[in-house]
């Protein structure tokens, strides 16, 4: 497993950008796929993004395609994601989660490791 932590969060307003960061301790970070996900209070936590472990492939929930886009540095061992045109449905708690998975992996089971989430809010 890895530890994560995020960072970035804050509030913005509609229309506006935040880059979320997640630092990830431990040496097989490369070797991760790493995925964003977002829980708004009474929902349920549900997936944003997945950058696989050589960055050849992402993957987006289709609420955000075109407007979040997901990255990330093995040699610094962050993920980033970039968020622009901000809506007010995307204000949540943002996570950064860590999968030894191969593939696509949407579900958060598919998923071992968790950062303690970040707050985004988007005001109207």
């Amino acid at each position: 497993q890895v530890q994560l932590v995020e960072s970035g969060g804050g509030v913005v307003q509609a229309g506006g950008s935040l880059r979320l960061s997640c630092a990830a301790s431990g040496r097989t970070f490369s070797t991760y796929g790493m995925g964003w996900f977002r829980q708004a209070p009474g929902k349920e936590r549900e997936f944003v993004a997945q950058v696989n472990w050589s960055s050849d492939s992402t993957y987006y929930a289709d609420s955000v395609k075109g407007r979040f886009t997901i990255s990330r540095d093995n040699a610094k061992n962050t993920v980033y994601l970039q968020m622009n045109s901000l809506k007010p449905e995307d204000t949540a708690v943002y996570y950064c989660a860590a999968t030894p998975r191969r593939f696509r992996q949407l579900s958060a089971r598919a998923y071992d490791s968790w950062g303690p989430g970040t707050q985004v809010t988007v005001s109207s």
